[in-house]
C-alpha cells in the first residue's frame, strides 16, 4: 500500500486554534479566499520537514504551538533502516511526526514518540514530501535526486545495484592494497610492534574463562591470613582460653544440676543448657578444623597475584577483557602474516583489483547506455507536458556528463536544464527564479516520472500563477493523473484545477468575539458547487451552472 499523509493536526498555529485534518489518498484541492489562511498548511508541513520555527507563528495568547502528522502505508517500511539508525523504533505501517515550540524558545520534535533532531526530521522529510512553490524543499533541485529520477525512468535499478556491488568491492580492495603498500621503514616498524604484541599475548597462555577462576582463587588466597585469624580467635574464646565460654558454662551446668536435685521442674533448663554446651563445642571444633585446612602458601599467593596483574596489563593494552585480548592477538597474527607475505599478497590484490575494476567498468558502461538512451525520452516527455502547461516555446534537456572519477552512482552526472522562452539559454532548474514557473515545471517533471517517483506526497502551492483558460484545464488534468500514483495536495485559485480533485477542502476565516479563526472543512455536493462558482467570480446562476459543468466533467 502506498504511503499517504492520513492526518494533519494543528494547534495554535497562526490563525488556527485547533484543526484535525483527515486526508484521503489521491488528488486533494484546498481553496479559499485570499488571506483565509491556506498558507498555514504549507507552513505546518515546512515545520514537519525540519524548517526553522519562528515564534511569530504561535497564535496570539498561546504559550506554544504543535504540529503533528500521521503517515500510513506499507511503503513506509523502506524507511525502517533509516529510523533504526537514528535510534527510532519503526512502526508496523504508520509513522507519527510531531513538532512543538514555545514562546520561550523551547523547540522539540518527535518521530514515533521518540525525541529526535531537526537533521533527522529533515532527512526523513526528504523521503516523504515534495513541496513546490515559493520555498526550497524541492527534491528535484538536487543533482543526486535528478540522477535518481533518470535512473527510475530508465528502469536502471538492477544495473545500478550491480555497479554499486563492484564499486564497493573495488574500494575495499584498494584500501587493503594501500594498507599493505607502505614504505619499507614503516613496514619494518609495524612488524616489530606486531611481533612484540603477539609474543606478549602468546607468552601469557591465555585460556577463555581463566580470568574469573584466577580472580576467585586470588581473592580467597589473599584473604587466607585474615580468615585464619578470625576462625582461631572464635575457637579460642569458645574452648581454648583459660576463661573460655565452655569452661564457664561447665560451672553453670553444675549449679543447674544441683538446682534440679532440689526442684525437679528445673530439669528441663538443665537439659537445654547441656545441649547448648554440646552445640558450642561442635562449633569450636569445626572452626579449628577450618583454620587448619586454610593453606596460606606465600608462593602460591604471589603467583596468583602476578597472574592477575598480567591480566590487567594485557587488558589495558589490547582490550577490555581476556576474550578481546585473545582476539587482538589473532588479528595481529593475521596482519603479520599478510605483511610478511606482502609481495605475494600485493600481487594477488593487484590481480583481483583489475578483475573487479573490469567488472565495475562493464557495469558502469551498461548503466551509462541505459541513461543515454533514457535521457532524450525523458526530455521529450517533459517537453510535451510543458507545452500542455503553457510553455509552448520552452526547451528542456536532461544533460549527461562524464565524471572525472567513478562514484557510487556510476560514471555520470545529470543536470536538468530549462529555458522558458525562445532565445534564452538552457539553465539548471535551481536557476529558475519564478515560483510560478518552477511549480509548473515541477508538475511537468513529476507527471513524466509519475510511475517511478518514490516520494509519496506532492504539495503544490501557487501553481496557478499567470495561468488560465486551457492551461488551467491542463494543470487540473496533470494533477488528476499524478493523484493515481501519489497523494497530491494543491492549494489553488483555479476552479478548473479544484474541480478535478478527488476531494476538496475549503479554508475560511471568521471573527468571533474579536478573535480571528481559520477553519478547514471538507465540501461536496452543493457546497462544492458554490465554492467553484465563487472561484469563477461569484455565485450567480451562470457561475453555478458553469461550476456544475466543470464538476460534471470530472464525474
Amino acid at each position: 500500500m502506498p504511503a499517504v499523509l492520513s492526518l494533519l493536526r494543528l494547534k495554535n498555529l497562526a490563525l488556527v486554534e485547533e484543526v484535525e485534518w483527515e486526508i484521503a489518498p489521491g488528488f486533494i484541492a484546498v481553496t479559499g479566499e485570499t488571506g483565509a489562511g491556506k498558507s498555514i498548511i504549507i507552513g505546518a508541513l515546512q515545520l514537519l520537514l525540519g524548517e526553522r520555527a519562528d515564534k511569530s507563528l504561535i497564535r496570539t495568547g498561546a504559550d506554544a504551538c504543535t504540529v503533528e502528522a500521521v503517515f500510513t502505508g506499507e511503503d513506509l517500511r523502506k524507511l525502517s533502516s533509516q529510523l533504526v539508525e537514528a535510534g527510532i523504533e519503526p512502526g508496523e505501517s504508520d509513522l507519527i511526526v510531531k513538532r512543538s515550540f514555545s514562546a520561550t524558545g523551547a523547540n522539540r520534535q518527535f518521530i514515533n514518540g521518540s525525541p529526535t533532531t531537526l537533521a533527522v526530521l529533515k532527512n526523513l522529510g526528504d523521503e516523504l514530501v515534495d513541496l513546490h512553490g515559493p520555498h526550497d524543499h524541492q527534491s528535484l533541485l538536487s543533482p543526486e535526486k535528478q540522477l535518481d529520477s533518470l535512473d527510475s525512468f530508465a528502469r536502471a535499478q538492477e544495473q545500478l545495484d550491480e555497479y554499486r556491488k563492484h564499486y564497493r568491492q573495488l574500494r575495499t580492495l584498494l584500501a587493503e592494497h594501500a594498507a599493505l603498500n607502505t614504505v619499507e621503514t614503516a613496514r619494518e616498524q609495524e612488524l616489530d610492534l606486531l611481533r612484540h604484541q603477539i609474543n606478549e599475548i602468546t607468552a601469557a597462555n591465555l585460556v577463555l574463562g581463566e580470568e574469573e577462576e584466577i580472580e576467585s582463587r586470588y581473592k580467597l588466597a589473599s584473604s587466607s591470613k585474615r580468615l585464619i585469624e578470625l576462625a582461631s580467635a572464635v575457637a579460642s574464646k569458645l574452648s581454648e582460653a583459660d576463661d573460655s565460654v565452655l569452661s564457664q558454662l561447665a560451672g553453670t551446668q553444675r549449679l543447674l544440676r544441683e538446682l534440679a536435685k532440689i526442684d525437679s521442674s528445673i530439669t528441663q533448663f538443665s537439659s537445654a543448657h547441656a545441649a547448648s554446651v554440646v552445640e558450642l563445642s561442635e562449633i569450636a571444633r569445626a572452626l579449628s578444623t577450618y583454620a587448619e585446612k586454610l593453606d596460606l602458601d606465600p608462593q602460591q599467593l604471589a603467583a596468583l597475584e602476578q597472574r592477575v596483574s598480567l591480566f590487567e596489563s594485557l587488558k589495558r593494552k589490547y582490550g577490555g577483557s581476556i576474550t578481546e585480548v585473545i582476539a587482538f592477538g589473532e588479528r595481529a597474527a593475521e596482519r603479520m602474516r599478510k605483511i610478511e607475505g606482502r609481495d605475494a599478497e600485493l600481487e594477488r590484490l593487484a590481480t583481483e583489483i583489475e578483475n573487479v575494476r573490469g567488472q565495475m567498468n562493464r557495469s558502469g558502461d551498461a548503466l551509462r547506455k541505459l541513461r543515454t538512451k533514457a535521457a532524450p525520452k525523458l526530455s521529450e516527455n517533459i517537453r510535451r507536458n510543458l507545452r500542455d502547461l503553457g510553455f509552448r516555446q520552452s526547451e528542456f534537456a536532461a544533460k549527461l556528463s562524464a565524471l572525472d572519477e567513478p562514484r557510487s552512482n556510476g560514471f555520470d552526472a545529470v543536470e536538468l536544464l530549462f529555458s522558458p522562452n525562445p532565445g534564452e539559454p538552457l539553465k539548471p532548474l535551481r536557476a529558475v527564479a519564478s515560483s510560478g514557473e518552477i511549480s509548473r515545471l515541477m508538475l511537468a517533471i513529476k507527471s513524466a516520472l509519475a510511475a517511478h517517483d518514490a516520494i509519496p506526497l506532492l504539495v503544490f502551492d501557487e501553481i496557478d500563477t499567470n495561468v488560465g483558460g486551457e492551461i488551467a484545464h491542463a494543470v487540473g488534468a496533470k494533477m488528476q493523473t499524478l493523484g493515481h500514483d501519489h497523494q497530491v495536495i494543491c492549494i489553488t485559485h483555479l476552479p478548473q484545477v479544484a474541480a478535478t480533485a478527488s476531494s476538496h477542502f475549503v479554508v475560511t476565516k471568521e471573527v468571533v468575539r474579536g478573535r480571528t479563526y481559520s477553519q478547514l472543512r471538507k465540501i461536496s455536493g452543493k457546497s462544492r458547487q458554490e465554492e467553484i462558482a465563487r472561484m469563477l467570480g461569484g455565485k450567480s446562476e451562470s457561475a453555478l451552472q458553469l461550476a456544475a459543468t466543470l464538476l460534471k466533467g470530472q464525474a
